[in-house]
């Protein structure tokens, strides 16, 4: 099978190309050739004209949930692949809370049976202790063997420092890091963030100090044990401090942020709209402030959605009772052309760097490269496209979104893995 993806600006933070318009022919699902191409090279192709498109490396999202096992009412292995595919992703990794947890071999393997044969490559993250309790850590051997990528209690932070300090003594063995999900329970259990917006609103607070207290906490630990710790959706800007110094001082820390806490502040909650509450909570304008100029100095590595789907029955709760998370696997490239690229907060490379690049490198995957001899696996975006987004249109079986009817501008536009691409809302063989 050929196929020629033609007229492509082909951008790549490991690899150097020109603003010249490029086609890219592949065969079988492999690379074959980059530049200008023969009538000989394309006879028997189908050809498809992307002018005015960038082709990049294929978009990661390291922070999904899949809710399979246990809630296939809300997502599964397969609808949330279709989202992410719809999305502009041709890899995930999925958060291990679900029901059981993944803290064993078998589970992980349900997982990637369910994903077998799929545009969209899964990554299971295993959970750090057994059931997620905090309290013995999981066989991480085993969980690595059958494909584990990282290790999360994701949803609760790891309860105590002892725990943190042996799983990460673990993992380090395989190079993998502790994602934490950083909150101090005993300040956590709250509605919102603590702010004026508490008080006006009378929702029970969760202070900000709940997440730089374990941010503080992983950090001193992964300096000890020379572990590797990633601050999952950071949302604080004494947090993001924190990972900076981390840095400056050689710690083998990262960090991700979510769309929704670098575009929406608590001011949102006003209208009392269930899709507005997440933990993390949202925060205020100087913890927004913090995170852009987190994503501009490097502080932040990547760019995750932590897509959390629920039922309409359950976010249509009241306020304090409804679950936390919102969906973001259909919107989050929308919003970071919107508001980071086309805001001037970061240029294009960087915004890719952030999805493609860096969430790899933290899981010790292989990035996607444009040579021939490659498996094609390629994201392709139209920076300037203006679209609404519609809910009622996603692939995700769920649709808590607060950006219904939102107005953004650029979207993917097609993706290319396994031998299949995902264009035009149909899912082709290639």
């Amino acid at each position: 099978m050929k196929i020629v993806l033609r007229n492509l600006k082909l951008v790549h933070p490991l690899q150097n190309f020109d603003d010249e318009m490029k086609d890219i022919l592949i065969v079988d699902g492999v690379i074959e050739k980059i530049g200008s191409l023969t009538k000989q090279e394309t006879d028997n192709a189908k050809e498809l004209d992307f002018t005015g498109k960038v082709a990049a490396p294929g978009f990661f999202d390291m922070h999904v949930h899949l809710r399979e096992p246990g809630r296939e009412d809300e997502e599964t292995v397969v609808t949330g692949c279709d989202a992410s595919a719809a999305g502009g992703f041709t890899g995930i990794a999925c958060m291990p809370n679900t029901e059981p947890a993944i803290d064993s071999a078998e589970v992980i393997e349900l997982i990637k049976k369910k994903a077998k044969g799929h545009l969209v490559d899964v990554y299971p993250i295993a959970a750090a202790t057994v059931n997620r309790k905090g309290e013995v850590i999981s066989p991480m051997a085993e969980l690595h063997e059958a494909g584990a990528v990282g290790f999360s209690d994701d949803g609760a932070p790891i309860k105590t420092a002892s725990i943190v300090k042996r799983a990460l003594e673990y993992s380090k063995m395989y190079n993998l890091p502790i994602i934490e999900h950083c909150e101090e329970e005993t300040l956590a259990g709250g509605a919102m963030n603590e702010s004026i917006n508490s008080t006006l609103l009378g929702l029970t607070p969760i202070p900000s100090v709940a997440e730089d207290l374990i941010v503080m906490r992983d950090i001193m630990l992964a300096e000890y044990t020379g572990g590797k710790v990633h601050i999952a959706h950071i949302s604080t800007k004494n947090a993001v401090e924190l990972v900076r110094q981390a840095k400056h001082k050689g710690l083998n820390v990262t960090a991700e942020v979510t769309p929704h806490h670098f575009t929406l502040t608590d001011d949102s909650l006003k209208t009392y709209d269930t899709n507005y509450k997440m933990n993390p909570p949202l925060r205020t304008r100087a913890d927004v402030d913090a995170i852009l100029e987190g994503l501009k100095d490097g502080t932040i590595d990547c760019i995750a959605s932590d897509h959390a789907p629920h039922s309409i029955e359950e976010k249509e709760a009241e306020f304090e009772y409804a679950p936390n998370g919102i969906i973001g696997l259909e919107t989050q490239i929308g919003i970071a052309m919107t508001e980071l690229y086309h805001k001037k907060i970061l240029p294009f490379q960087i915004i890719v760097e952030k999805f493609a690049v860096n969430p790899r490198k933290i899981l010790n995957l292989m990035v996607p490269l444009f040579q021939k001899g490659e498996k094609a696996n390629l994201t392709i975006l139209d920076p300037d496209e203006i679209w609404t987004v519609d809910i009622s249109k996603f692939r995700s079986k769920s649709i808590n979104s607060p950006f219904d009817k939102r107005l953004l501008t650029g979207k993917s536009v097609a993706v290319v893995n396994n031998k299949k691409m995902f264009y035009k809302n149909e899912m082709l063989e290639i």
